[in-house]
């Protein structure tokens, strides 16, 4: 961002570094601890990616607010990346696990939540069979397998800056002239993701059919809009066109819903009548529980009884020994059904409407070239002057220096967003108060940046 003074910009995040140090000794003491015995100090190496020396920690969560080990509490906006959507430790969802903790937690045979989960998710998303995992990159992985095993083709398609959780194909971007390379940070790949991968420019219509033309490609693997580089929204016709060239051309479309679930209970899918042969979705749907399911059309679900023999049918590289264990499927079955209901969507997407429309307020009365997109119950604001339409464009417009500042601004006032991206979520316990709390801390981080 050229127009942001550097040195002022250097000259605040160090201000606002020292409060949070002071602010966080418990945490800090914790963390000098952790460092012994967990890489970078943390159980999870993208943790490490929090603003400031190091993360908080936590001691309780409950609702849209969580308090640190320093007693410190903080609005959640960031909800687990999406994993926590339903706010922390929803009750109806609590009292199922409570239930199923005392009858068993995994012993890989189905319960009675395995049927009624499966009725959900096709209810919502409109296809009628359902296979459930530990996490949607599990269940994304699975579905290219099948894909790949249905159609007999090897390659897979994605657009450039998708995000499907750690599948190996997905980590693949477009170099300026246009062959496809590993995406930088990918850790070890398995292979030249060339050889495995595809790649188009979210809303490029024609590269898709160029692309597809080949008749190489099992399947199309796609979030309805793009999320992990900031919101990427779909041009108007851009689905019925990759459902039209799929179909013709034979490919498999799978839609990955995990993070889109925000634009309603059936995710995108369901809001706009799209028509995927799969549906991944996880996170949000076990309330916090590990979770994830694959959903197949009808068609599908007849062929994947043909694709190997009882015998073998352990051995493909499809489940695991806790997917579709009791404990996340009765908490699968209450998140959806008495959580993530059209009655929390219709509070939700208000409070996402006010979110947008503070942090739009002082954009404008700052005159800066910033943009708020919103989806559903999600919005965040790219440093651009208009909505990006591919993930090259937002990508190029990101500012990790201005990133940092801004989060820990934020963290230091008591609000938490994503560490991705600039990202805020709506839960059912959101308030208008969490909201407004988040407006009053941009304002003062924002004018401290841009008033000298």
């Amino acid at each position: 961002m050229t127009d942001v003074d550097r040195t002022r910009l250097q000259t605040l995040a160090a201000a606002e570094t020292a409060r949070f140090l002071d602010a966080h000794p418990r945490s800090r003491a914790l963390h000098n601890r952790a460092l012994r015995s967990l890489p970078g100090g943390v159980p999870m190496h993208w943790m490490t990616k929090w603003p400031g020396p190091f993360p908080v920690f936590v001691e309780s969560a409950r609702g849209a607010r969580f308090r640190d080990v320093d007693g410190l509490e903080y609005v959640d906006l960031c909800l687990g990346d999406t994993g926590a959507m339903t706010g922390h430790g929803p009750q109806p969802t609590l009292e199922a696990v409570r239930r199923q903790l005392e009858r068993g937690i995994t012993h890989m045979l189905p319960t009675e939540d395995a049927a009624e989960a499966a009725e959900l998710l096709a209810e919502r998303f409109g296809l009628p069979s359902w296979q459930f995992t530990l996490s949607a990159t599990d269940a994304n992985r699975f579905a290219i397998r099948l894909a790949r095993a249905m159609t007999r083709r090897p390659r897979i398609l994605v657009f450039d800056y998708c995000y499907h959780g750690t599948v190996d194909e997905t980590f693949a971007t477009l170099r300026d002239d246009g062959t496809v390379a590993p995406r930088r940070g990918n850790i070890g790949p398995a292979v030249d993701p060339a050889v495995t991968t595809r790649v188009v420019e979210f809303n490029d219509v024609d590269a898709l059919e160029r692309e597809l033309a080949a008749g190489d490609v099992a399947a199309v693997l796609a979030e309805p809009a793009l999320t992990n580089v900031g919101i990427v929204l779909p041009d108007p016709g851009f689905h019925d066109a990759l459902r039209d060239l799929t179909r013709r051309t034979g490919t498999l479309l799978i839609l990955d819903e995990t993070h889109t679930l925000c634009a309603g209970p059936g995710g995108y899918t369901g809001e706009h009548g799209l028509r995927p042969d799969m549906v991944v979705v996880g996170k949000a749907i076990g309330g916090g529980i590990p979770s994830g399911a694959y959903g197949l059309s009808a068609e599908l679900a007849g062929r994947l009884e043909t694709l190997t023999t009882l015998e073998d049918i352990d051995v493909g590289g499809i489940g695991g020994t806790l997917a579709g264990n009791a404990l996340s499927l009765a908490a699968i079955r209450a998140t959806l059904r008495d959580v993530l209901t059209p009655g929390a969507y219709a509070t939700m997407r208000p409070l996402a409407e006010r979110w947008t429309a503070g942090v739009e307020r002082v954009i404008e009365a700052h005159d800066l070239p910033w943009h708020v997109t919103r989806l559903g119950t999600r919005a965040e604001y790219h440093f651009l002057t208009a909505p990006p339409r591919n993930g090259r464009e937002a990508a190029a417009a990101t500012d990790f220096e201005l990133e940092r500042y801004l989060h820990l601004a934020m963290l230091n006032r008591g609000v938490l967003l994503t560490p991705f991206h600039n990202m805020a979520l709506m839960s059912p316990a959101t308030t208008a108060t969490d909201v407004d709390c988040h407006t009053a801390a941009f304002e003062e981080a924002v004018a401290a940046l841009v008033n000298a």
